[in-house]
């Protein structure tokens, strides 16, 4: 069923209502609505920190960095900015210091602004900010409710450049490229050339990298790391190898900030195992932090980790192929959700076929789990809607689709997923639109302010209703497009029926038996209309194509 853009476009212009106040319901990450955003193209909080360590601004087209810090993300939670879209977790871009100079990998000069490069992961790049902008970031984020993910990155440092040496042989391999054709040549290789590979699967001790111990020593904090490097070498009994000194580094920024959970970058192209390893030491440091810090934590929830296991699909369930048939089950290594890099493609079909299949799975094989759904992405070059025609739609499906919501920074103001003169992914990372949304900006047949205003509408119900993303789903009538969704785990009951498609030019009468009881008065969340349900039927006034009903 495919929502007309149109029609609800209409809709939202007349006599909407105001957003309501969230609702008190228990959290669950297979709930989880997350707004990830590329913290360097989102706001600018502190443009005094736009050129850190002498970047200059000679980069291809959006590949350097345009200035968005943490400040900047502080300030949109401090305005209710995702509050307002009924977001539970931000999940930022590695914060990490990135290489200090620009390389060229075919595409033009391009710079770390995506913090995937890292030079120092034990370092806030200074582009971002600092260590108080950091914490401050975190920490309202927990006075507003809303959780923050940090992305981490076990499988490789930044490009080598003259100013940014490379690691030494024992820590990382320099070729050669990834073929993909079976686990070796996925994992014990370079992604792309001038990438180097951290050696995840040695077990040979190894010395701090030359350049970065010179780098603590300039900055006099080289006996603190190396005396905390110790400290944990003895207290857990792991090797000196290369990747428990990056498990140690990342679970730091947990016990340091508060982060409420990880996702990790390029997972597939390591051995599954070390994520295992990852989460019980950053569990270990998000208990700890909690115990210090009882004012700040949202809950006791366990620490929480999803992955990008490239082209994961939640139909591959809990096996997944990473080359020559070697199936892994990167649930039973320590991640709790994988991002499902099939829902811009399912969002292609009917909504029911798209709903029901996902309800099947999440009860079914994946039971217990969860996936991230999405329909744009930073590194997606096939979005399900790149120049926003059906911003309507997209936003419905991925809203109501069983599973957790990613949306991607300017889902909800119908951001350009194509910018004349950039190349590959640069074209999916431009800056967030604020000017389009401040201006209500008029696009062929929309406004950009009505989009944000649906998506609102539809994130409220979602942080308000477990049985949205966390449900069991079933059709209640074809058409107009009818259904509902039930929630019954952990003490918690909850139901919601949705119904989609509808006329806006008469009432409609949207069955209701089963769930709603007749007498019951029940409430449209997208209009903010109440009404009685009669004969298991309940009637709200025609206005528009959605109804959200709960109780």
């Amino acid at each position: 069923m495919k929502l007309s853009v149109l029609a609800v476009a209409v809709a939202l212009g007349v006599g909407a209502a105001a957003t309501p106040a969230l609702a008190k319901q228990p959290f669950s990450w297979s709930n989880a609505t997350i707004y990830f955003l590329m913290t360097d193209r989102f706001n600018n909080g502190n443009p005094a920190n736009d050129h850190a360590y002498g970047r200059k601004d000679d980069a291809a087209p959006l590949r350097g960095f345009m200035g968005g810090d943490l400040a900047g993300v502080s300030a949109k939670i401090r305005e209710g900015y995702f509050r307002d879209l009924g977001v539970d977790a931000i999940w930022i871009t590695p914060p990490v210091e990135q290489i200090h100079a620009g390389t060229d990998e075919g595409t033009g000069k391009s710079y770390g602004f995506h913090g995937y490069w890292a030079r120092d992961f034990t370092s806030i790049d200074a582009s971002l900010g600092t260590e108080a902008d950091m914490r401050e970031l975190v920490d309202t984020a927990h006075a507003n409710g809303i959780r923050v993910l940090l992305d981490v990155v076990m499988n490789h440092t930044g490009p080598v450049t003259s100013e940014d040496p490379v690691w030494p042989a024992d820590w990382v391999r320099t070729g050669p490229t990834c073929t993909f054709k079976d686990a070796a040549t996925t994992i014990d290789c370079t992604l792309v050339a001038n990438l180097p590979d951290i050696r995840t699967g040695s077990n040979a001790a190894v010395k701090l990298p030359p350049a970065l111990a010179a780098k603590w020593k300039a900055e006099g904090r080289y006996q603190r790391e190396v005396r905390e490097l110790d400290d944990f070498f003895k207290r857990t009994g792991y090797p000196r190898a290369p990747r428990y000194y990056l498990i140690k580094w990342h679970a730091d920024w947990v016990r340091k900030y508060g982060f409420d959970g990880f996702r990790a970058d390029t997972a597939k192209h390591t051995e599954a195992g070390i994520w295992k390893e990852l989460k019980q030491v950053a569990g270990a440091a998000h208990e700890e932090w909690k115990r210090a810090n009882p004012a700040k934590r949202l809950g006791n929830d366990n620490f929480f980790m999803t992955a990008e296991v490239y082209n994961y699909a939640i139909g591959h369930g809990r096996k997944f192929d990473i080359g020559g048939g070697q199936m892994v089950d990167f649930f039973e290594n320590g991640f709790d959700s994988l991002i499902n890099f099939s829902m811009k493609e399912d969002a292609q079909k009917g909504a029911e076929a798209l709903f029901s299949r996902y309800s099947a799975a999440l009860n079914g094989p994946l039971a217990g789990y969860s996936v991230l759904n999405y329909v744009s992405s930073h590194d997606d070059g096939t979005p399900f809607d790149p120049l926003r025609t059906r911003p309507f739609e997209a936003a419905t499906k991925l809203m109501l689709a069983p599973g957790a919501a990613q949306i991607y920074y300017g889902d909800e103001t119908a951001r350009l997923l194509r910018f004349d003169g950039a190349e590959g992914d640069a074209k999916l990372r431009s800056f967030m639109n604020w000017e389009d949304l401040a201006k209500n900006a008029q696009r062929a047949n929309y406004r950009v302010a009505d989009v944000r205003d649906h998506w609102a509408k539809l994130g409220q119900f979602r942080r308000a209703h477990l049985a949205v993303g966390a449900g069991v789903h079933q059709m209640i009538q074809h058409s107009p497009y009818v259904f509902k969704r039930t929630y019954d785990k952990h003490g918690v009951s909850d139901k919601v029926v949705v119904a989609l498609g509808l006329a806006t030019d008469k009432p409609a009468s949207i069955p209701v038996r089963g769930v709603f009881g007749d007498g019951q008065t029940v409430r449209d969340a997208y209009s903010g209309t109440s009404a009685v349900v009669a004969g298991g039927v309940v009637q709200f006034p025609a206005q528009n194509a959605i109804v959200l009903i709960s109780h």
